[in-house]
């Protein structure tokens, strides 16, 4: 009996042993206390991480859309079929036909309208570039806009003209991804003619460009405003130091278009007079801090169109204004997104056939407006 007796205790003790070394395995050996006890510790941890990394990851990319897209990212062009075409067609100069008179030293935007006559669909990767004769301060490239083929798009470029008054003639080419000078109707150029005249008279504005915009806290307002022809209050003659980009109004209508490609509309034109009604505007916005369609001496959008010649039967308008000034892009952006349905309307409106586009910027803060209207 005792001694069956001390084998149960051998035995207690022994189990009190074993027991006693799982209790400590996790200091002297981790992969198996990693194993067997603390395992549902590291997989809370887990769950409770892992969720939060995710909710980062998707909504930087969201911030960063909406803050800088760039000029391509929202252009959905399918990809070329192997062995596809490029050609294209002269329609029509939308603005500055041959032979228009320019003062000296003016900048002035001019407008093609081209046909897609080939098999490829156009995008920011073909671009239009200076080829010959006289450049006229033309950017480097300017990208087009996606254009699929038997669709017209309208091509526009800044340019200033010479200060020398006679004849002038600037000649550009389009290229396609690889380089290659497209074919233009029987021909590879499409160019401008003007007659540039000296004047004595001071220039309406300054077309001074202001220094890149800085970081910082940036406001917008967009309004919307749609009426007929409308007589009452002109443009606004402002005189305050405002600076003029041409850059951004091409980032405008570049940016209008490309997103009617996308909806499968056709480009707007841009239109001299529409573009004298929207830049009086958005000068007006810049003198008198006005975030508005109403003008400083009490003009609207139907009024201000009329002052400038065209007739309308319909017209819209589209502002925008931030601080820091913004691009073009930026701009059309948020007319794309803005909660206003009827601010997104106007630039896929099959109402709306032309354009003008205004920018004026002023003590660090940048206004846009785009004037839609159709006789």
């Amino acid at each position: 009996m005792v001694k069956r007796l001390m084998i149960v205790t051998a035995l207690i003790a022994l189990v009190l042993s074993a027991c006693s070394v799982l209790g400590q395995a996790p200091a002297a050996s981790p992969a198996p206390a990693n194993t067997d006890t603390p395992a549902p510790t590291v997989t809370q941890a887990i769950i409770a991480t892992e969720p939060q990394a995710t909710a980062v990851e998707t909504l930087q990319p969201a911030v960063t859309d909406t803050a800088a897209p760039s000029p391509t990212s929202d252009v959905p062009r399918p990809t070329n079929v192997a062995g596809c075409t490029n050609s294209a067609s002269f329609v029509a100069d939308m603005t500055i036909p041959d032979n228009t008179e320019i003062e000296a030293g003016a900048t002035f935007i001019k407008t093609w309208r081209i046909a897609n006559t080939g098999t490829c669909i156009w995008g920011p990767d073909y671009i239009l570039v200076y080829y010959s004769d006289e450049r006229m301060g033309a950017p480097a490239s300017i990208p087009l806009s996606v254009t699929f083929p038997g669709q017209n798009m309208d091509l526009s470029i800044s340019l200033t003209a010479p200060s020398t008054a006679g004849s002038h003639r600037a000649n550009f080419v389009i290229k396609n991804p690889e380089g290659l000078i497209m074919k233009i109707n029987d021909d590879s150029r499409l160019w401008l003619i003007i007659q540039v005249k000296n004047s004595s008279a001071p220039a309406a504005a300054p077309t001074t460009v202001l220094p890149t915009a800085t970081q910082g806290a940036a406001a917008a307002q967009p309004t919307n405003t749609t009426a007929g022809t409308s007589a009452g209050a002109g443009l606004v003659n402002a005189t305050c130091g405002f600076g003029i980009d041409q850059s951004k109004l091409l980032q405008v209508i570049n940016a209008v278009n490309t997103y009617r490609a996308q909806n499968g509309l056709p480009s707007y034109v841009v239109n001299a007079q529409l573009a004298k009604a929207a830049q009086a505007h958005a000068n007006d916005m810049a003198c008198n801090n006005l975030t508005s369609d109403i003008g400083s001496n009490s003009s609207t959008v139907a009024s201000r169109i009329t002052a400038s010649g065209y007739k309308a039967a319909f017209s819209g308008q589209n502002i925008y204004y931030s601080n820091p000034p913004v691009t073009g892009q930026d701009a059309v952006n948020s007319w794309i997104n803005n909660s206003d349905t009827k601010v997104k309307l106007n630039l896929v409106s099959d109402t709306f056939i032309d354009i003008g586009v205004g920018y004026a910027s002023f003590n660090n803060t940048g206004y846009y407006v785009i004037v839609f209207a159709s006789p």
